[in-house]
């Protein structure tokens, strides 16, 4: 199947954006804590924190923003679909996009009982580095610390 291309963030994305990050916590992660922040705070959030501070790629289907992807330094800090998408290659086609980005090596961290999301990263060469117990996470769930690192074949990186 076809992946839904994929495109940079733009400051028009934010509401779309919030809306796949507040859709996709909700759907795939229900042992988080109730949300404290609204709709409208967790788009502030996105518009005045996330798009000016990190890389963004949105990926579209139909003209609607589907998924996204965050990179903040060496760090990708969010990767989220919405849940009717997923295994549709989308969240490689983001993941791919972070890792050109950061061709040099990403890093990430995932919630251990999110186990879909660190099967996802496993098969895509990330390792995990660290194991966290939560206590400095908002949601305080004990989380793993992951790294890519690109294997170099010759001259040309394989990813």
């Amino acid at each position: 199947m076809t992946a839904a291309p994929t495109r940079r963030a733009t400051a028009a994305d934010a509401a779309a954006i919030a809306r796949v990050h507040i859709a996709s916590r909700e759907a795939t992660m229900p042992y988080l804590p109730p949300r404290k922040r609204s709709d409208a705070q967790v788009e502030a959030w996105v518009r005045d924190v996330v798009l000016p501070g990190s890389a963004v790629w949105v990926a579209e289907l139909d003209g609607r923003v589907v998924g996204y992807a965050a990179v903040r330094g060496d760090t990708l800090d969010a990767l989220y679909l919405l849940a009717e998408v997923r295994r549709r290659g989308i969240g490689s086609a983001l993941l791919a996009a972070a890792k050109a980005h950061r061709s040099q090596g990403l890093d990430l961290f995932v919630f251990q009982k999110n186990t879909d999301a660190r099967a996802f990263y496993l098969r895509h060469g990330f390792t995990v580095t660290a194991t966290r117990d939560g206590s400095d996470t908002m949601e305080r769930e004990p989380d793993l610390a992951m790294r890519w690192t690109p294997v170099t074949k010759g001259t040309r990186t394989v990813g």
